[in-house]
């Protein structure tokens, strides 16, 4: 009924643990180094079956720093997010399986930048609402949405992070999933992939919480977006030879 083996399903399983574990950790993750691994084991991995996966894990997070959270400041990023769905939502009608590696590929490849040019935004109405659109547009077309939304919280506190983003991820989620849905990106076939896979999400969440204070972010972070660079450049290539 897939077009993916059972050890594909097995190596995305990993891929998802990983991504978990990194996004419980740091705030955001499994976009970043999840969804280029996806990639590569599989296309049809992306973008809906690890946005489902992507909710589950936000809501998970949420419940577990809900005590973090400040409203007042995520909402700006939420409103921005409606406009970045939108857009990305007609971008979906446009754009053809081909030009969808194209599109991957590149807005990868603009993540990964937006994470090493040391931009330092200040946490504001104005850039949150810039960056929350940026980031559901990139992340309801391939599930990497985190690097925009987390410049302008890359100063801030540990648990205030993952609190707020939790809840930014979770709106936004329900945004893309929704796009998805009526883009027509979303079927019985991509619910199936997140059946087989959200099991890994689950065991990513749980080890996240032993390693929330021990895993060193910062020294994994060169190699989070040396995968992630390397797969946005391989899609890349292949939507151009395609062509």
């Amino acid at each position: 009924m897939l077009d993916i083996s059972w050890f594909q399903i097995l190596l995305a399983n990993l891929a998802l643990l990983a991504g978990a574990c990194l996004q419980g950790v740091a705030g955001y993750g499994i976009g970043t180094l999840s969804a280029p691994l996806l990639f590569l084991i599989s296309p049809v991995l992306l973008p809906a079956p690890l946005i489902l996966n992507a909710t589950l894990l936000t809501i998970l997070m949420l419940i577990r720093n809900r005590g973090s959270v400040e409203i007042r400041q995520v909402r700006f990023a939420i409103g921005g997010g409606f406009i970045g769905v939108l857009l990305a939502g007609f971008t979906l009608t446009l754009i053809s399986p081909k030009g969808f590696e194209l599109m991957f590929g590149a807005l990868i490849l603009i993540g990964v930048g937006l994470s090493v040019v040391g931009l330092k935004p200040r946490l504001n109405a104005r850039n949150s609402m810039i960056a929350g659109a940026a980031s559901t547009y990139m992340g309801t077309i391939t599930a990497v949405g985190g690097p925009p939304i987390a410049l302008i919280y890359q100063n801030e506190k540990g648990p205030l992070v993952r609190a707020n983003m939790s809840a930014f991820f979770l709106v936004a989620s329900f945004f893309s999933v929704a796009t998805l849905a009526v883009s027509g990106y979303l079927g019985s076939a991509q619910a199936t992939l997140f059946i087989v896979t959200f099991p890994g999400v689950l065991a990513g969440f749980w080890l996240s919480g032993t390693l929330v204070n021990r895993l060193p972010f910062e020294g994994l972070r060169p190699v989070i977006l040396g995968i992630a660079g390397a797969a946005g450049l391989a899609a890349l290539i292949r939507g151009l030879m395609s062509l």
